[in-house]
Formats: structure tokens, sequence, C-alpha cells
């Protein structure tokens, strides 16, 4: 119990530190996405845009992990928000993967074929890549949600609690589907993206003309990325081998799980060295901050 008591603590400390700073950071990142797309639209800004969104879903539906965890994993809220909030949870992290790969890869070619790229490239194919990601992802996940709370031999459902409780029979389906999951949405893109950044980095280190600044912002952009990739998707997927291997889901899963909560929170480190619009609004937004701070000090230290 003492155990159980202290491993909700920590959930419900990350999880508000997610939601805290990742909330205000994609908000921000938002507004910058969706000025850039309607008035000059760029692939990555597209790419940039979706990733936002897919935060921000996430970041909507946080809450009620949070009041879960607060009632000791017991789910007083609607059953339906159950399901619903582990069709989210579940299809975020693999949109997060896809959109990630999918810089790094607009990053690589912008660099490897400057003026090929350069011709070539169109808002309409990042759109059609968007919507192909998102369908993509949903379809997947959605495979999960069938075989918990919709296949007949489901007994074991239990209106008080919300979790990945399956019998031996669901498993026979999702275990492949799982290694499949880790195949195709993780394994492919962490190598596309591991491959596109260490190209990326190599170039422009190599290329004389380009800014020490420009150069360290590269090598930042590629680090951050593999750190979210290593830290909140390595460990989950991983689990997808391990349940594959052992015939069961291991214990450990559902802590592996809560580390892609921590990806909402760390995708704006991308969007600050992906954009210089979002460098630029986030440092007006610290500066206004600050200035509403000194306004603030002045007043209080003269109030009795």
């Amino acid at each position: 119990i003492i155990i159980m008591e202290y491993r909700n603590q920590v959930l419900i400390a990350l999880y508000i530190m997610t939601l805290l700073t990742g909330l205000p950071a994609n908000l921000l990142a938002l507004y910058t996405f969706g000025t850039k797309v309607r008035t000059k639209p760029a692939p990555v800004d597209i790419l940039l845009l979706n990733l936002t969104i897919s935060d921000l879903i996430f970041l909507c539906f946080l809450p009620f992990k949070i009041i879960e965890a607060f009632n000791n994993m017991v789910w007083t809220i609607p059953y339906f928000l159950c399901p619903l909030s582990g069709f989210i949870y579940y299809s975020t992290i693999y949109i997060s993967i896809l959109f990630l790969t999918a810089v790094s890869v607009e990053r690589y070619l912008g660099v490897a074929f400057p003026i090929k790229y350069k011709i070539n490239r169109k808002p309409s194919y990042a759109v059609v890549t968007s919507v192909i990601f998102w369908v993509l992802a949903a379809s997947h996940c959605s495979i999960v949600y069938i075989v918990q709370y919709q296949l007949p031999w489901n007994n074991t459902q239990n209106n008080s609690h919300c979790y990945d409780n399956f019998n031996p029979e669901q498993l026979k389906i999702l275990l492949p589907v799982r290694l499949e999951l880790f195949v195709v949405l993780f394994c492919v893109p962490f190598l596309i993206t591991l491959f596109s950044y260490i190209n990326f980095v190599r170039i422009i280190l190599c290329l004389p003309n380009i800014r020490r600044k420009r150069k360290q912002r590269a090598i930042s952009l590629a680090l951050s990325t593999l750190i979210i990739f290593i830290v909140c998707f390595s460990p989950y997927n991983i689990s997808h081998v391990v349940g594959f291997v052992q015939g069961t889901s291991p214990k450990w899963r559902v802590d592996a799980l809560v580390l892609s909560t921590i990806n909402a929170s760390l995708d704006p480190v991308i969007f600050y060295f992906s954009s210089s619009a979002v460098q630029k609004n986030c440092k007006h937004f610290l500066k206004r901050v600050l200035t509403k701070i000194r306004d603030l000090i002045p007043c209080k230290s003269l109030c009795p």
C-alpha cells in the first residue's frame, strides 16, 4: 500500500509538471505555427503544427489521469472517458514519433539536396503526409480499443478501474499487434530519424559558410529529438517486444508508459530549435512576463 501511494504521488507530480509546462509552451507554438501556416506555409511548419495539435489533445485528456491518480487509481469519471482517454494516450505517442521523424527527414533533405528540395518543396505534400500519419496511428491504436472494450469475450471490464487488464484470449491478438507497433511505428521511424540527423549534423558542420550559432542549433535539435526517442518512447515500445517474448505484459510496462507523458513538455524544445519564429515569440513572451513582474514588485513593496 505504501509503495502504491508513493507511486501515485510520483504520477501526480509528473502529470501536473507536464501539464503546467507543456500547455503554455504548446499554446505558444500553436499560435506561432498557426500564424505562419496562414500567411506563408512551409512543410516543416505544417508538420510542427500537427505535432503541436497532437500534444494539446493529449494535454486536454491528462487531467483525467491526474484525477485517477488522486483517487488511488479508482476511475470516478464517466466510464466512456476511460477508453477514449486510453485511445488518445496511445495514439498521440505514435503520432508524435511519426511527426518527429518527418521533421528530421525534412531537415536532412534541406541540407543534403538544397536546390532540388527547394524546387519540389510543396505545402500540399506535408498536408497529405500529416493526414496519412493521423490515420496510420489512429487505425493501429484502435485495435487496442476494439480488443479491450468491444470484443464479446471481454468479461474483465471493471467500471471502477481504467487499466489494461487483458485476458489470455485478448493477449493472443494484442501481443503480435504490439510487436508490429514496435517495428513499424517505432523502430523504423527511429532508424530514419537517426540516419537523418546524423547526416544533417555532419553536413552542417562541414559547411564553412554556416554560422556557429546555426551549427549549435542543428546539434541541439538532433540531440533533443534523440533524447525524446530514448527517454520517452523507447521503454514503452521495448515492453512490446518483452511482452511478445514472455507471452504476457511485463509488470513495468505501466511505468514505461508514464515516461511517454513527458513528451508533451519536451516537444516544445524541438519547436524552439526548429523555428526562428518560435524563438522570437518565446523571447517576446518571456520579456512581457518579466516586465509584468517588475511592475508588480514596487506595488507590493508600497502596499501595507
